[in-house]
């Protein structure tokens, strides 16, 4: 008869506001002997809290300092090895991933706050561009030129030699082909998860070495994106690629702008969650035929050149209609839009 294993609920929230540089995630540093950073976690405790999100909301105060805004729920987390090795007796974590915005911002004319890349969470940890942990997904620029030169002749590799399982439905290389846009397939962005798997299941980031007991140091080649603790960076992917998805059909960017902006700090908040160069013209086309926004009245100075009118969100487009979003379409394979 095989013995039980206690299980510890915790609910671990991939938050995501706009510092200087959005978008970011904020690892804090836990107690991790090899100091990785993770996202913020801590358990569920029904006698305190009446439900998930009510927990959520507080221990990530308590942790952080920061009120969050927009969360969803995610998915679960529990596969042997996010912190318990086989064959332990001590409690496994299972983890409740969420999505969680929180707004963050400086005055208009705080133009140091603007020029500093990282900045200081309130209590403990620093914000990081997610593109840390997943530089492949950074098109903003160019295509990345590692996916060409590292990524994808490894994948390419493991693709040729790696068995399926029956489990996925398609074959590893199949799987590559449209989670990376070969062959005719078209990149697309929403696919943040796919990717990450594939890089994990052919042993091209540490957390693969890791939930096995092994030693990055293990590796044949190269390791890509930094790691986090446990399987935070899986929690990460899947909060970005909702995150994508959503600006398609919700207006959840607006969850993470100021009360007034302008529509190039609108668009450089887009193009860093979204991870692609957007043109500026059919970009505030968009916006405009989407009704999403309505100029204040008022203009910003600071902008470096003349100045630019200001904008907020119209929430009266919540009642309107079903799905306000912003539709950004293909990118096609360049990234662009």
């Amino acid at each position: 008869m095989h013995g039980t294993m206690p299980l510890i609920l915790e609910v671990d929230p991939a938050l995501v506001g706009q510092p200087a540089k959005p978008p970011a995630a904020v690892p804090l540093h836990q107690d991790d002997k090899e100091r990785r950073g993770g996202l913020p976690f801590g358990p569920f405790d029904p006698l305190h809290h009446r439900t998930l999100e009510t927990g959520l909301r507080s221990w990530v105060e308590q942790q952080t300092g920061l009120k969050l805004g927009y969360v969803e729920q995610l998915y679960t987390f529990g596969d042997r090895g996010r912190r318990t090795e086989e064959g332990s007796n001590s409690p496994h974590e299972v983890s409740i991933g969420y999505l969680a915005l929180t707004r963050l911002y400086r005055d208009r004319d705080d133009s140091a706050a603007e020029e500093r890349s990282d900045l200081q969470a309130p209590v403990g940890g620093r914000w990081h561009s997610w593109y840390r942990y997943f530089p492949w997904e950074d098109w903003r620029e160019a295509r990345p030129a590692l996916l060409d030169s590292q990524i994808l002749p490894a994948l390419q590799q493991w693709a040729k030699g790696a068995s399926d399982d029956g489990n996925k439905g398609l074959s590893p290389k199949q799987r590559l082909r449209l989670s990376f846009g070969l062959d005719g397939a078209v990149w697309d962005e929403e696919r943040v998860l796919d990717r990450y798997e594939l890089l994990y299941e052919a042993g091209l980031v540490e957390e693969h070495y890791r939930d096995r007991g092994l030693s990055p140091s293990t590796a044949e080649g190269l390791l890509f994106g930094q790691p986090l603790q446990m399987d935070h960076r899986r929690i990460l992917a899947t909060a970005i690629s909702r995150m994508r998805a959503k600006l398609k059909y919700r207006p959840v960017v607006f969850e993470l702008m100021p009360g007034s902006f302008t529509l190039t700090e609108l668009q450089s908040t887009v193009e860093a969650i979204s991870g692609r160069r957007l043109h500026k013209q059919n970009f505030r086309r968009l916006v405009e035929q989407a009704e999403l926004v309505e100029p204040t009245g008022a203009s910003a100075t600071a902008t470096g050149g003349r100045p630019a009118k200001l904008f907020r969100f119209r929430r009266s487009v919540m009642a309107e209609r079903p799905a306000p979003g912003l539709r950004l379409g293909s990118s096609g394979s360049s990234g662009g839009v």
